[in-house]
């Protein structure tokens, strides 16, 4: 679809996006009838889909390593099915973290394979059969709501607190995937990642439709943040996001610097960032992600990611249970379906 949102969509309706409307609408209906009808093939394994309703980042990564440590640390043997998106890899893979690179899987498969088993692959049926086949035993899908490509037993929904849905209308005239209210029929919780007041709308809309609503915050998994002068630069889904986490962990942020998601950075960009901290005496830092497609440059760019700070970061629920909650009713759902089908 798109790498960088347009910054109408996280605003009021204007004129732009009463001009998209009918090819929203001629969106909203197709994508809406696939979300409907949908019947996709299962797998013999709990499987729980990590979505969110809008294009652009909301945390869906962060929350899927907090669910792949949460089943680990319950016994299971978790793998973890994505697409791969800003990755070169066409078929099905098995992610290796040690060999293989982001420009290759995607940056967000090299993250997640930290944590668990990944395979990669357009084809999200494939992708689960072939994480069965090497042992595991719970399945997490990272995205794919939306695609009705592999049946899900539970749909945990995720969204900024700060961005929600943005304007609310259904690409390209807004962030939306599909009409909301198709969407939220699928969604079995929500999860709100932040503080801020962006996404009380949605809430509100999510708990008339009895939507359990859970709330996380994301934290640097490190208590001592640089506190000096820093220029911090990202290529994600939601830059800013990355910038307030740095802020409210108490660090100095006097420059900072935006890109597209999955942005594959040059020697010209990574010269401007060296040029523009030098020159105001700052220390550059950038998030986990961005420093994995870093690593995988030429040797500036390899040379680069050596001297820049890194925030690493983690997601915190509010109750210390969610996760384990939420992995226990998609094992019984799961256990039901089996029961059913036999």
């Amino acid at each position: 679809m798109t790498s960088e949102a347009p910054p109408f969509w996280w605003e009021k309706p204007d004129w732009r996006a009463r001009a998209l409307s009918p090819l929203s609408r001629i969106y909203g209906a197709v994508a809406g009838r696939r979300i409907r009808r949908a019947n996709p093939p299962a797998v013999p394994l709990p499987v729980l889909c990590i979505g969110n309703f809008t294009l652009g980042g909301a945390g869906k990564t962060p929350t899927s390593i907090a669910f792949a440590q949460a089943a680990v640390a319950a016994g299971l043997k978790p793998g973890i099915v994505s697409r791969g998106y800003g990755g070169a890899f066409s078929g099905l893979h098995r992610v290796d973290p040690d060999h293989d690179s982001a420009r290759h899987v995607g940056d967000e498969p090299m993250l997640l394979a930290r944590h668990a088993p990944v395979v990669v692959s357009a084809d999200r049926l494939a992708g689960a059969k072939a994480l069965q086949a090497a042992g595991c035993d719970f399945i997490i899908m990272d995205d794919g709501f939306q695609s009705a490509r592999l049946h899900f037993d539970y749909a945990l929904m995720v969204v900024d607190a700060g961005r929600g849905i943005g304007n609310g209308r259904v690409f390209p005239g807004g962030p939306l995937r599909a009409p909301l209210t198709d969407q939220l029929v699928r969604t079995d919780a929500l999860l709100k990642i932040g503080t801020a007041s962006g996404a009380d709308q949605l809430v509100r809309s999510a708990a008339r439709a009895a939507k359990p609503i859970y709330e996380a915050v994301l934290k640097p998994r490190t208590a001592e943040i640089s506190r000096e002068p820093l220029l911090a630069f990202a290529g994600i889904g939601d830059p800013s996001k990355f910038f307030r986490t740095l802020q409210e962990a108490g660090a100095t942020v006097a420059q900072t610097r935006s890109f597209p998601d999955h942005h594959p950075y040059t020697n010209e960009n990574i010269e401007e960032l060296i040029n523009a901290a030098d020159k105001d005496g700052l220390t550059l830092i950038t998030t986990a992600k961005d420093h994995v497609r870093l690593l995988d440059g030429g040797l500036a760019s390899r040379a680069f990611a050596e001297r820049i700070l890194v925030l690493e970061i983690e997601l915190a629920f509010s109750h210390p249970q969610t996760a384990s909650r939420i992995i226990r009713e998609t094992r019984e759902r799961a256990r039901m379906r089996e029961i059913k089908r036999s």
